[in-house]
């Protein structure tokens, strides 16, 4: 085990770990706006949030009647993601654990989101085919990552984990796509005001036909 938690042979948990202790603000509080008007309207039920880092969508499900589970690999993460959740008196369910690892059910869940992972290439398929099968019928998806056109600006440094729409769409099998595009917006950070561009999908497990 390295010494350096962010050294080349440190693991990704003391990776992500080291990242949240350096900076108590990691990502804001707020949940991603896409999930949170698309998620709005739905009737509450159980739902995963994949790679939930300190619980911004997480939290906000939570507070809207949903039964959440937050499965991260950081247990610093998980750790503010529940004080967070105590301190707005919503019950969290959290779960440290890679997601190669721990298993997500099968059709068992109403939401499963997936912001912000990158997995690599190879990974991908089975990442949102675990997603997929764990939808009961009528069940969605809704993922959120960093397109392609940002490349060298934000997101992991491999192009090839990066997201297009088609590349999306391409890993959604078994599942009927509602959206999948690009979707650009002005974002505000320490260095001032930038657009930036995601790739947003939402997809939904097809309901039995007689």
């Amino acid at each position: 085990m390295s010494g350096d938690p962010q050294g080349p042979e440190a693991t990704l948990a003391e990776q992500w770990d080291a990242r949240y202790r350096k900076a108590p603000d990691l990502w804001t509080h707020e949940p991603n706006a896409l999930l949170a008007q698309f998620a709005a309207p739905l009737q509450p039920g159980r739902a995963v949030d994949v790679g939930a880092g300190d619980g911004r969508n997480a939290i906000w499900l939570a507070t809207h009647g949903w039964g959440v589970t937050a499965i991260d690999v950081s247990a610093v993460a998980l750790e503010r993601a529940s004080q967070r959740a105590d301190a707005r008196g919503a019950r969290l369910e959290c779960v440290v654990a890679d997601w190669r690892d721990h298993p997500l059910g099968e059709a068992s869940l109403e939401l499963v989101v997936v912001s912000f992972m990158h997995p690599q290439p190879g990974d991908r398929d089975t990442l949102f085919g675990r997603a997929a099968r764990a939808l009961v019928a009528g069940g969605h998806l809704f993922t959120v990552g960093v397109a392609l056109a940002d490349h060298g600006r934000r997101g992991p440094p491999d192009a090839d984990r990066l997201y297009t729409p088609q590349r999306l769409r391409d890993s959604l099998h078994g599942l009927d796509v509602v959206r999948c595009e690009e979707h650009s917006y002005e974002q505000h950070d320490s260095s001032g005001r930038r657009t930036v561009t995601d790739v947003v999908a939402i997809a939904r497990r097809p309901r039995a036909s007689y």
